[in-house]
């Protein structure tokens, strides 16, 4: 049953948690005044969608410029050409580079058969999740078949849609549109499959999996029946239907049961003041998955320790190239896990040395970092370069790495 107790109290402590203790001496907001408030928002939320819009224009319009410079010094090559622009466009936007290639994209395909939607945008009537959503839809198309596409949306009322709906309507008439086109996209996505992780909070993580349709339905249909099985069992009912579905994924994916110790070792950053004061509120901290309280000996067969003061991890140097060992973990554990690239947060791939190993850097603590593998390619082109703590791009503009 709900609890509408709980929902009461919910709303109680909003109302508090805005309440102006000197409200009682003031005059109540007529109809009027309180209308105006939300149409404000309303002329705000037009005025951030026309900014985006016009963001998408200067985007395409860089990358116009990058692609005529870069043909005039014979760079040629379109695969490094786009990383170098990409590269330059998340330092602008402070995104990741998967973000700034899907904005460039965005932006390209706006001018590629989406008059109407590119129109719309501009004026404010579509955010850009929405825009994202179709062109996402439309981007395996030609500009002709896309044309079509963006005429056939246009007869609909797209600004009341949420996002969903706008995302499943351009999937079905991107399918009437070009059908041989969309079905070899989805045997493409078939072979796109993968399983990932990404942190969550308060020690937890997410483990995703893009499946086909029909497989993940089927793995979720047997979870949901080992939660049937469970109930109806002999065994009294202790967990809710989630805990039991992700026991049994871990026991299954594992073969060991959810409370058995992982078979792994993990590496914690202790703030020294922990070790010194048992009361100290600093947390530990898992590289790359963030602060945790439960630093449980039986939840893990191994935990290795890398001690920290003010966040920073001390180190040494070494005369090898490459870094490997204990200084390889320091410097994984000094970035958190994460590039130190500013807007990245993708995972560490790559120790890299700050100053080139060809220019006199050492391998030390201090000359490494950690990079995705994007932003340690995309270093290697013409025109890149690291000067101490910062990226410099071949336009000559500087970014200051994340210490």
């Amino acid at each position: 049953m709900f609890d509408f107790g709980a929902l009461n109290c919910y709303y109680g402590s909003i109302v508090t948690s805005l309440a102006d203790p000197r409200a009682a001496t003031r005059v109540v907001p007529s109809r009027e005044e309180r209308a105006a408030g939300f149409a404000r928002i309303e002329r705000l939320v037009a005025l951030r969608n026309r900014i985006d819009a016009e963001i998408a224009e200067e985007v395409r319009a860089a990358a116009q410029r990058e692609v005529e410079a870069r043909l005039e010094e014979a760079l040629v090559d379109p695969e490094r050409v786009e990383a170098s622009i990409v590269g330059q466009l998340g330092f602008a936007l402070r995104v990741s580079p998967t973000r700034a290639r899907t904005q460039l994209r965005l932006a390209r395909d706006l001018h590629a058969g989406l008059d109407n939607v590119r129109e719309a945008f501009a004026a404010g009537e579509l955010d850009e999740r929405r825009v994202a959503a179709i062109v996402a839809a439309g981007r395996h198309l030609d500009p002709t078949p896309r044309a079509e596409l963006d005429r056939r949306l246009s007869l609909h009322d797209l600004p009341l849609l949420g996002v969903r709906r706008i995302a499943d309507l351009a999937r079905t008439v991107a399918a009437a549109v070009a059908p041989e086109t969309f079905a070899e996209r989805a045997r493409a996505a078939r072979r796109d499959r993968h399983v990932t992780i990404s942190p969550a909070e308060d020690g937890m993580a997410l483990i995703r999996a893009l499946l086909p349709m029909e497989q993940a339905i089927t793995c979720y249909a047997a979870l949901c029946k080992a939660v049937t099985e469970h109930w109806v069992g002999a065994e009294p009912v202790t967990r809710t239907r989630g805990q039991i579905m992700a026991d049994t994924l871990v026991e299954r994916l594992t073969g060991q049961s959810a409370t058995t110790p992982a078979q792994v070792e993990i590496q914690v950053l202790v703030p020294l003041e922990s070790l010194l004061d048992p009361d100290s509120p600093l947390p530990a901290e898992i590289p790359g998955f963030g602060p945790t309280a439960l630093l449980d000996e039986a939840t893990c067969v191994g935990w290795r320790r890398l001690v920290t003061r003010d966040g920073i991890v001390i180190g040494g140097d070494s005369r090898r190239r490459a870094f490997g060992g204990v200084l390889a973990d320091w410097i994984r554990a000094r970035d958190r896990g994460r590039c130190t690239e500013p807007g990245c947060d993708a995972p560490i791939e790559h120790l890299d040395h700050r100053r080139r190993w060809s220019e006199g850097g050492v391998t030390s603590l201090e000359n490494g970092r950690g990079a995705c593998a994007f932003h340690n390619q995309v270093r290697e082109q013409a025109g890149w370069s690291m000067e101490g703590a910062a990226t410099v791009t071949p336009t000559g503009r500087r970014y200051a790495l994340r210490l």
